[in-house]
C-alpha cells in the first residue's frame, strides 16, 4: 500500500520503548523496587556507586527478556554481552549506564496489529537489558536540585524498531499493541503515568523516493494521547522548516503537554559519543536452550494465538477476535459469556458495543464491571428467545450496570448466597415491564387499529413507497409502548397489507 503523504512528504517513524520489568529487586543489586517511596530509601551501595561494589545479574530480569523474545518471534541470543554506556548526568553516580550494545539478548522479531481493517507489521531490531538512571528533582529545594536514586538500577528492556512506521495513527497503534503484549505476558505492569512504559519516537520526513531524512527523537512520551499530539506537531514543524529552506538538525526533543509543542533539549548523540565498551565486571550472559524451553512451557496463550482460536472455535471475524484480545481479561470475559450463551457473535457485538462504551466512559476495568459474563449471557439469552427486544436489553443492561442488583435473584444454598444471573436479569425485565409482546392475537388487534387510522400511509405503501411502511411500523410500536416484537410486527403488517 502506498504510504500516506502529508503536504507531499512521507513520514518515517521508529520507536525505542523502555519497559520497566516486573521484578522485586533491581537488575544488579538486591535493593527493592517501589514507586513513590521516600527519596533514596530503595538504594544499595551498588546503586550509589561506592568503590569496590560489583553488579550481580537478576535472573528474573533475564527470564522476562526471554518471555518477550518468545512472544515477539525473536531470536533469544544464547550468549549476550553487557556494555558500559558512558555519559555524565548528576543522577548517574557511576558515570556510565550498564546496557547492551553489540550483542543484545533479544534480536529481531516483529509486532503485528490492525489499523482499521488493515494488518500492519513493524519489524524489531532488538530488545536489550539495561539499568535505569536515577532522578533529578528540581521542585523541592529553592534554587537547588536534589538527586533521588530510588529508580537507579531498575531493570529495563529497551525495545527498538526498524523505521517502518509511516503515520501517527500507525505509531500509536504500534505502541498500544506492544503495551498489550508486555502486560499480557506479565513482564511489565505498563503504568505509563509512573514511567514504567516510556516511548521515544524518532521522527523524520522526506519526499517519496529520497533517502531517509534527519530524525529528531521525542523523549519519554507517557500517554497515547500525548504521543499522538507530539508526533503530529513534530511532523508539521519539520515540514514547515524544510519548506522555509532550513535543514533539520538531529536532536533530542521534549514534548510540552501544556502547549502541545516539542522543543529541542540537546543535540542528539550517536552511539560513538557514548564510547561503549564491554563491562569488565559482568561476564557474558549465557542462556541455555533448556532455560528457553522452560520459559516457553510457562508462557500464557498469546494474544494472536487466542484471536486465532476465537476465529476457529467461535467463528468470529478476524477483526472481532483481535478486538476481544486487547487484554487477557477481556478475552476471558468473552469466552465465558460465549460458552454460557452459545451466542458468540452476539456476545462479541455487546462487548465491542455497550460493554466497551461503559468501560471507557467510566474508566472501569472489565474484571470489576458490574455486568459480568453470566449476566451478559443471561441477557443475550432473553434477546434470542424473544422475551425482550434489543432496545429493552440495553435498558436492562444499563439498570444492571448502575445498580448491580446483587440482591435480586439471590438463593440461599447450604448457608451461603449464590447469585443466579438469569433470575437477576428476569427480575429487572419484570420490574421495568420490558417483556416483549409476542401474542399474535394482541398484535393483530393493534395492527388492525393502526391500519384503520392511517389510510393515507396505507395507500402510499400500496403505491410503492417504502417509507410509508416504516411509518406504520412506528405507529404499531408506539401503540404497543415499544413492547411489540419488531420482526413479528413486520411480518404481520405485510401480510395484512397484501
Amino acid at each position: 500500500m502506498t504510504a500516506k503523504l502529508i503536504n507531499g512528504y512521507e513520514v518515517v517513524i521508529g520507536f525505542e520503548t523502555h519497559a520497566q520489568l516486573a521484578t522485586n529487586s533491581k537488575i544488579f543489586s538486591r535493593a527493592a523496587i517501589g514507586f513513590g517511596a521516600e527519596p533514596n530509601t530503595h538504594t544499595s551501595v551498588l546503586d550509589c556507586a561506592l568503590p569496590g561494589t560489583l553488579p550481580v545479574m537478576n535472573k528474573h530480569a533475564v527470564a522476562h527478556a526471554i518471555r518477550l523474545g518468545l512472544a515477539l518471534g525473536s531470536h533469544v541470543a544464547p550468549v549476550s554481552i553487557f556494555a558500559r554506556k558512558n555519559y555524565f548526568y548528576p543522577d548517574l553516580p557511576k558515570g556510565y549506564q550498564i546496557s547492551q550494545f553489540e550483542i543484545p539478548v533479544v534480536q529481531g522479531g516483529e509486532v503485528s496489529f490492525f489499523l482499521g481493517d488493515e494488518k500492519k507489521t513493524v519489524r524489531l531490531v532488538r530488545a536489550h537489558l539495561e539499568e535505569d538512571a536515577g532522578k533529578s528533582v528540581h521542585d523541592q529545594f529553592p534554587g537547588e536540585s536534589g538527586i533521588d536514586l530510588n529508580r537507579a538500577g531498575t531493570p529495563l528492556l529497551e525495545i527498538v524498531t526498524e523505521p517502518d512506521i509511516r503515520s501517527t495513527e500507525e505509531a500509536v497503534a504500534y505502541a498500544k499493541e506492544l503495551h498489550k503484549i508486555v502486560t499480557w505476558i506479565g513482564i511489565c505492569d505498563g503504568n505509563m503515568q509512573e514511567g514504567n512504559f516510556r516511548c521515544d519516537a524518532n521522527v523524520s520526513v522526506r519526499k517519496p523516493g529520497q533517502p531517509l531524512g534527519t530524525r529528531r527523537e521525542i523523549k519519554n512520551l507517557n500517554s497515547f494521547r500525548n504521543m499522538q499530539i507530539a508526533i503530529d506537531y513534530e511532523i508539521r514543524w519539520q515540514i514547515e522548516q524544510i519548506e522555509d529552506g532550513y535543514d533539520i538538525q538531529q536532536a533530542t526533543v521534549l514534548f510540552n503537554p501544556d502547549t502541545g509543542e516539542t522543543r529541542a533539549m540537546r543535540t542528539k548523540e550517536d552511539s560513538a559519543d557514548y564510547r561503549y565498551f564491554p563491562d569488565p565486571d559482568l561476564p557474558p550472559l549465557v542462556i541455555a536452550p533448556e532455560w528457553v524451553e522452560q520459559v516457553k512451557a510457562e508462557m500464557p496463550e498469546l494474544p494472536r494465538q487466542m484471536a486465532e482460536r476465537f476465529v476457529r472455535d467461535f467463528g468470529l471475524p478476524e477483526y472481532d477476535a483481535t478486538t476481544l484480545t486487547q487484554s487477557r481479561a477481556m478475552g476471558a470475559y468473552f469466552e465465558e459469556a460465549a460458552k454460557l450463551s452459545g451466542q458468540a457473535k452476539l456476545v462479541s457485538n455487546w462487548i465491542m458495543g455497550e460493554v466497551s462504551r461503559r468501560l471507557n466512559s467510566e474508566e472501569v476495568a472489565i474484571e470489576t464491571a458490574p455486568v459480568q459474563p453470566p449476566q451478559l449471557a443471561a441477557l443475550i439469552g432473553r434477546i434470542v428467545d424473544n422475551t425482550i427486544s434489543n432496545n429493552a436489553a440495553k435498558q436492562v443492561f444499563d439498570e444492571f450496570w448502575v445498580t448491580g442488583n446483587v440482591s435480586l435473584g439471590q438463593i440461599i444454598v447450604s448457608g451461603s448466597i449464590e447469585v443466579d444471573a438469569q433470575k437477576q436479569v428476569d427480575a429487572i425485565i419484570e420490574a421495568k415491564g420490558l417483556k416483549q409482546m409476542n401474542d399474535t392475537g394482541a398484535l393483530e388487534a393493534i395492527i388492525d387499529e393502526v391500519i384503520a387510522n392511517n389510510a393515507a400511509n396505507v395507500e402510499q405503501y400500496r403505491a410503492g413507497k417504502d417509507k410509508a411502511f416504516n411509518a406504520l411500523v412506528g405507529q404499531v410500536m408506539k401503540a404497543s409502548k415499544g413492547k411489540a416484537n419488531p420482526a413479528q410486527v413486520n411480518e404481520l403488517l405485510k401480510k395484512k397489507l397484501g
